[in-house]
Parts: structure tokens; sequence; C-alpha cells
């Protein structure tokens, strides 16, 4: 049987599947640029990925909200959460990533526009500069906690991969199958 587009109670479909796939390769490519602009400093290296992570902090806020609608809108058709606790802690922990990936560029946007610069990425404008200067009350909660949240969100993302790789090989289960497995 072919993947369907839309979501059903066995597995997810193409367009969750690419959008999960997709936002993955993006959180991938900001946090490698983030990891190693720590370890090797502001250089031509880190700066090759950090160069894009405001672009791709926005695209991927983007994809959040879609995916985030696009489950909504599937809910009746999704694979079931598994039941007892470990079915809470999985709901729960969904229920924090997606908090995160909500709330951590948010506070980006939320200091880009408190700067009093302009905010173009990829060359469209989403707002223009204002004068005056910085507004801190703006400022002051994302520069506080944008990179602290972002890296409580990749402990998150490690412990969702590592929770998918203990049904694949622990418990031996098909939850991992629900979103990478081919179609049978």
């Amino acid at each position: 049987m072919a993947l369907s587009w839309r979501d059903t109670p066995e597995r997810y479909g193409l367009i969750t599947r690419a959008l999960h796939w997709g936002m993955a390769g993006v959180f991938a490519w900001q946090f490698l640029g983030m990891i190693l602009r720590n370890l090797l400093g502001r250089g031509p290296v880190a700066g090759f990925f950090v160069g894009t992570h405001t672009a791709l902090g926005t695209v991927l806020l983007v994809l959040v909200l879609l995916r985030g609608a696009w489950g909504l809108y599937n809910r009746p058709r999704r694979p079931p959460q598994e039941g007892g606790w470990l079915g809470r802690a999985a709901v729960a922990g969904h229920l924090a990533l997606y908090g995160l990936m909500l709330l951590v560029p948010s506070l980006a946007l939320l200091r880009a526009y408190g700067s009093g610069r302009a905010f173009a990425p990829f060359g469209v404008p989403l707002f223009s500069g204002f004068p005056g200067g910085p507004i801190g009350w703006m400022t002051a909660p994302a520069t506080a906690a944008h990179g602290l949240l972002a890296w409580v969100l990749l402990a998150l993302i490690a412990g969702h991969i590592a929770m998918a790789l203990a049904h694949r090989l622990i418990w031996r289960d098909a939850v991992l199958q629900r979103m990478a497995g081919p179609a049978r």
C-alpha cells in the first residue's frame, strides 16, 4: 500500500513525515552551528553555519506552526498514544518539545523586534527598524533565556531520539516505524 499524505491510525502520513524530518534537518544545522561556535569560536567554519541561524530560526517557527496545525487537523486519524505511565510521559515529552520549539524562536523574534533594527530573513522584510534604540523589556528575556532554553530543547530532542531507539531496539515495537518506516 502506498503511504498516504494524511496520517492514519497505523502510521504518520507524507506531510507529517516531511515536516518532522525537515525540521530535524534544520535543527541539526542550527545546533551544529552553535556547537561549532562554542568549540571553535567565531571563525569561518562556525560562521558558515551560524550565518543562517536567524533566518533558519524563522523558518523553524513557521514549520512548527504548520506542523502543529497539521497535527490538530489530523488528530482523529493519528496513531494512538500508548497507555499507562509511559504514554503519559510521551505526551508530556511531546508537549515540552512543542512548547520549546515555539518559545525559543519566539524569544529570538521578540529580541529582534526589541533591538530596533529591521528584520528581513532571506530578504523578506518582517518588520522595519525604529528609532529610539533597544527596548529592554523585549530584549532582556530573549538574551537571558533563548540560548539556555535552546540547549534544554536539544536535551529533549536527544531524549526523544533515545526513546525512539528504545522502542525499536529494546521493546521491539512499531513506534519508530510510524514515522520512519516504509509503507507496507
